[in-house]
């Protein structure tokens, strides 16, 4: 009875090792990952642009992981558009090239003005920043 015991325990002992075991590898794709930006101006004149200095800042690096950034427009009238150049249109997804960048705002408009800046990656996630500015008039000074 001992020696069926012994072959009984043996057997599921090998058998819970075997199970624990897997060839397969979990690899994180899905790093957390913040935008964080310097202080940036509160007030700003019409035609007068403001520069956004951005920063990815991610919790991990996954050579496959792409970043996508759009914004929005939901006070006043202005243009958006990244150091290289790229004039953004609101909504609409630009890939992002490097984890360091400036954007520059020009107000195109006397009112207050507010855009959302949403970065996004490939896996779904989204985090989002919201800019204000107050309308400086030159009549004011």
């Amino acid at each position: 009875m001992r020696k069926t015991l012994a072959y009984f325990l043996y057997t599921m002992l090998v058998a819970c090792i075997v199970c624990a075991c897997s060839d397969s590898l979990d690899i994180l794709q899905d790093y957390g990952f913040d935008f964080v930006t310097l202080p940036v101006s509160k007030a700003i004149s019409r035609d007068e642009t403001v520069e956004i200095r951005c920063r990815l800042v991610k919790e991990g690096n996954y050579k496959e992981a792409r970043y996508f950034i759009r914004y929005f427009q939901t006070d006043g009238k202005g243009m958006l558009r990244l150091d290289n150049g790229t004039l953004l249109t609101p909504n609409d997804l630009f890939p992002l090239t490097n984890e360091v960048f400036r954007l520059y705002y020009t107000s195109q408009c006397t009112d207050q003005q507010r855009i959302d800046v949403y970065i996004e990656d490939n896996f779904g996630q989204t985090v989002q920043k919201s800019f204000s500015f107050s309308n400086e008039s030159k009549e004011n000074e």
